[in-house]
């Protein structure tokens, strides 16, 4: 029932003191009866709040209890007038300023009868929600089995309860986009909250909408693979039966996705032999006839990319997740390696490498102390995959190297020196970086010098003296004297292009 109900209720007398806009037509949840001072750690949200104001000292007291009730998301204060023989200025005042609705309740009525009464109502309620949630749960259910898409249940439930309803993944591709496109900032923050959240149902906030996030099944082991129903809207404010047909369209969205990850798991198996076969060096028209099998089609180019979980996650998670944001650029299939990774055969286009970027990088807050790292090839086509490949897997060293929770490198960057240093082993790095700069960073440790931080600069700079000083914001003249110092320690011309390399990748190997 409504609390604007509850107050039509004959013979309970009860008079409204301070009623915020749209406070009346929120949904009565449970009653409490409490006389504690500041009572906030027993409230869930969405509560009836009954006192007898035996908590009342003083008018300071008013503020306390109310801010303690507020900020737990009491739907309003019910308020007795028997031991004051009335309700204070300062309680009503409290609740204006917490916009909390307030209620008198006459001297003659007991708590009980307001309880009892709200039992009621709400147990004829549920027997009526629980007759047209079956109703409505055999429509659902006989709109799926006549091949009705979750789109169209979604619009369906959308216009039923006007809350418009949408699905998302963990990484921000949208299953049922929902009418209007959102903004890619607010479906960072959605993903944000999704992922974050203590407890869902939860609330997120962006560009002045209000939305709340429910998760599609029960499993949230593993958030960076759950799909989440967001829904326009706040939840706690909204009727028991607008809730319901939201949670029921939520179990029709969990059978969907369980429909659709058979469908990827037969897959699996026939992307894993056509990984095998790049990997043995097939002919193209062994790979086309694969390429086929999953459902890719073999005169378009690719991009292969290599991801890894590490820190926790599986490689099965592994392989959802990068499954996920393919399927965010298109159609595509993805394998497990041998070696613990995971591959994914991506349909090549203008923008792919940022915009998988984008769709990695939302899910950081959910790594925790984990990270994923993730290598891209160039386009190619199906006489160059095996090339592709190793391609893909050199940029994914460089992304596993270059830290972070997210980490991605596409071909394009792995640049000449980079992918030089990212085919050699880190101890041999190591070794060379000492050897060459270990006389410069023994000095910078015992004096706490900054010749390396100037030996990074003047090379940004191209060896240019003013643009360094002005860069580090030095006199020229101390610059020169840090350069020259460095190479009395090293024995190099900085000069000269040859050492000025050898120290170039030497810095770069440390």
């Amino acid at each position: 029932m409504l609390l604007a109900e509850l107050l039509e209720t004959p013979g309970l007398g009860l008079r409204v003191l301070h009623a915020p806009p749209g406070s009346l037509e929120r949904p009565v949840g449970r009653t409490i009866t409490i006389d504690l001072l500041e009572p906030g750690r027993f409230l869930t949200g969405g509560e009836l709040v009954l006192t007898g104001l035996v908590w009342r000292r003083g008018p300071e007291d008013s503020e306390t209890f109310v801010a303690s009730i507020a900020s737990r998301g009491a739907a309003s204060l019910l308020a007795g007038a028997a031991l004051l023989g009335g309700i204070p200025d300062d309680l009503v005042e409290a609740c204006r300023r917490h916009d909390l609705a307030l209620v008198e309740v006459p001297v003659d009525v007991p708590f009980a009868d307001i309880t009892e009464h709200v039992a009621a109502a709400g147990a004829a309620g549920a027997s009526a929600r629980l007759s047209a949630s079956l109703v409505r749960q055999r429509q659902l259910l006989s709109a799926i089995a006549s091949g009705r898409s979750l789109d169209e249940l979604a619009a369906r439930v959308s216009a039923e309860v006007g809350h418009p309803c949408r699905v998302l993944t963990a990484s921000g591709r949208h299953v049922v986009p929902g009418p209007g496109e959102l903004e890619a900032a607010t479906v960072d923050a959605l993903t944000r909250c999704f992922l974050t959240a203590d407890l869902l149902p939860a609330v997120a906030e962006s560009a002045g909408t209000t939305y709340s996030l429910l998760s599609v099944g029960s499993g949230l082991a593993d958030r960076l693979t759950g799909w989440a129903l967001v829904v326009e809207g706040d939840h706690r404010t909204w009727p028991q039966d607008d809730l319901d047909a939201i949670h029921e369209l939520g179990a029709i969205a969990a059978l969907d996705r369980s429909r659709r990850d058979e469908g990827l798991r037969v897959l699996r198996p026939l992307a894993a032999e056509t990984l095998a076969q790049v990997e043995a060096g097939a002919t193209p028209t062994e790979l086309a006839t694969r390429l086929r099998q999953t459902g890719l089609h073999p005169d378009r180019p690719l991009v292969l990319a290599v991801a890894e979980l590490a820190g926790g996650g599986s490689a099965e998670v592994a392989a959802a997740v990068l499954e996920d944001v393919a399927l965010g650029v298109g159609a595509s299939v993805v394998a497990s390696a041998r070696d613990g990774s995971v591959v994914a055969f991506l349909p090549a286009g203008p923008g792919l490498t940022e915009q998988l970027r984008r769709s990695l990088t939302r899910l950081a807050p959910g790594l925790h102390r984990g990270s994923l790292s993730v290598g891209l090839s160039g386009e190619s086509g199906l006489e160059a995959l095996a090339g592709a490949l190793e391609e893909a897997r050199f940029a994914h060293r460089v992304a596993r190297s270059g830290g972070g929770a997210v980490a991605l490198v596409g071909s394009e960057e792995v640049t000449s020196h980079v992918l030089l240093l990212a085919t050699v082993p880190d101890d041999v790095r190591r070794t060379y970086a000492q050897r060459v700069l270990g006389q410069v960073l023994d000095h910078d440790q015992r004096g706490g010098g900054e010749l390396v931080a100037t030996l990074a600069e003047f090379l940004a700079c191209s060896g240019s003296w003013t643009r360094t000083a002005e860069s580090l914001h030095l006199h020229v003249n101390t610059v020169r004297y840090r350069i020259a110092r460095v190479e009395e320690l090293t024995g190099r011309d900085l000069s000269t292009l040859e050492d000025r390399v050898d120290v170039f990748l030497a810095l770069k190997s440390l």
